[in-house]
């Protein structure tokens, strides 16, 4: 099976971090948020992956120069112009030439949904698309979607208000489609996949819906980005993993709790630094107090700082000597 994987957002949530650079580049686990992805569907069968691009095409380019990654080929598509969801998906497939059955999902979304399972429901149901559930506390950041006992989906609300809720199930942005989805699709203006394509797929019962209790996570917001990155340190994804980069220097005195420190990233003495993501070649200089933050590429934390509370520092960013900052983004953003 060929899976298209939608890339092309401005990730605007992530700013400044994603102001010249994909969400998908940036890195969980000290590799691109991407590869997380795709392992996952290399896992399941998947022999091709489609990138729906739009934002900065290039650095997925640059990123991936031989058209490979973990051990799947890429195929790039670019839309001419932001197209939404059902749009991107249906560019994708009509310049990728997808015929078949063909899988779907959303470039932040990090899980571990058995997706063979997912793929062999919906053949066994004879659905035109299936889309994968997650359960979550709160429904009104997403889009629900109730079901029948058979799993025919009943309706398709983005972001409900509540308080009180038809389901907890959420769209957890994997889907199954067979080709003649596209049909349903203008080709004339941007088309939502979410508040257009599934709700009428619904009225005429042709949309399903699987439930997975396994580990998922949007991964586009600073406070999901961080925590997909400690989830691989307190064993909450698989097994845990050591944070520390095997090509990153780390002075002796310094102290590291429960933190992500990429390649080539320094570290010096006297430095403390729990619950945060040091991205490669980022620099602190002595003294420093980094907690629950995030750290872009060669940014540069002067001596006796402190960089608190989800502050986020923007790549190649210089932090003066003795800089408090709590909860704010270097460059200030409005995004």
């Amino acid at each position: 099976m060929r899976a298209i994987i939608l890339v092309g957002g401005f990730g605007t949530r992530l700013r400044p971090l994603t102001n010249s650079k994909p969400k998908q580049i940036l890195t969980v686990g000290n590799r691109p948020m991407l590869e997380n992805v795709i392992e996952n569907l290399a896992n399941h069968g998947v022999v091709e992956v489609v990138l729906s691009m739009g934002f900065q095409p290039l650095a997925f380019v640059d990123a991936y120069p031989d058209a490979m990654c973990v051990g799947l080929p890429l195929k790039y598509v670019v839309e001419p112009e932001p197209l939404d969801t059902a749009g991107a998906i249906k560019f994708a497939a009509l310049q990728s030439d997808v015929n078949e059955t063909f899988l779907v999902c959303n470039g932040d979304v990090i899980t571990e949904t058995d997706v063979s399972e997912l793929v062999g429901y919906h053949r066994n149901i004879g659905a035109e698309a299936t889309i994968s559930l997650t359960p979550t506390d709160n429904p009104s950041q997403y889009g629900i979607v109730p079901t029948d006992e058979h799993g025919q989906v009943t309706g398709f609300i983005e972001k409900p208000l509540g308080p009180n809720f038809e389901t907890n199930l959420i769209n957890a942005g994997y889907y199954v489609m067979e080709p003649s989805t596209l049909d349903r699709i203008a080709n004339d203006r941007p088309v939502s996949v979410e508040t257009e394509i599934f709700p009428k797929m619904a009225e005429d019962k042709k949309l399903y819906a699987v439930p997975s209790e396994t580990y998922w996570i949007d991964a586009g917001t600073p406070e999901t980005f961080m925590q997909a990155n400690l989830d691989l340190l307190n064993g909450a994804r698989g097994k845990k993993i050591n944070g520390v980069h095997n090509e990153a220097s780390v002075s002796p005195d310094a102290v590291v709790e429960s933190s992500m420190i990429g390649r080539g990233v320094k570290i010096a003495e006297g430095t403390y630094i729990k619950d945060s993501i040091l991205m490669e070649g980022a620099e602190v200089e002595k003294n420093v107090r980094i907690e629950g933050s995030i750290v872009g590429e060669r940014a540069i934390i002067g001596e006796s700082s402190q960089v608190l509370e989800l502050t986020i520092v923007n790549h190649e960013e210089i932090v003066e000597k003795r800089t408090q900052l709590s909860s704010i983004r270097l460059p200030e953003t409005t995004g």
